[in-house]
């Protein structure tokens, strides 16, 4: 992609934490059960809760969440987690008591790590001596 916006990087964080969610569970080798599957008859149905349906992402998705996740690695410790934070869909009042800073001041952060991911993505250029709201502007996130 040839021009990364904040908003085109939180869609593609929002995609990548919706594979991790439905990535299967990793398993042990060389664990398993001699026990016979048990087949349940329809009487033993009828009470028990119904199984939700695992959806399995794509290979495609995979491979972009793959690339999604070095994304995070040029920002501050912070920044990163309020942008994960956000990308699995917390709320603002958990992401704000889970990093304890304010409601601005965690949107700041989360903001000003978008706008670093796309500027870094664009390859372009910027001091690191620029305030959070020069390189939000620079970015265009606002």
């Amino acid at each position: 992609m040839a021009d990364w916006t904040p908003s085109i990087v939180e869609a593609r964080l929002a995609e990548a934490a919706w594979v991790l969610k439905r990535m299967p569970e990793p398993r042990l080798s060389g664990y398993f059960s001699t026990w016979p599957e048990f087949v349940y008859s329809f009487a033993d149905k009828v009470e028990q809760e119904p199984k939700p349906m695992r959806v399995l992402p794509s290979p495609q998705a995979i491979s972009r969440m793959e690339e999604t996740l070095t994304w995070t690695a040029c920002l501050e410790p912070i920044d990163g987690k309020i942008v994960w934070l956000r990308a699995y869909g917390t709320r603002w009042k958990e992401v704000c008591w889970t990093v304890g800073l304010q409601r601005s001041a965690a949107n700041q952060h989360w903001l000003y790590g978008l706008s670093v991911i796309s500027l870094r993505l664009n390859n372009r250029r910027f001091s690191r001596n620029l305030s959070k709201q020069a390189v939000i502007k620079l970015a265009g996130a606002v």
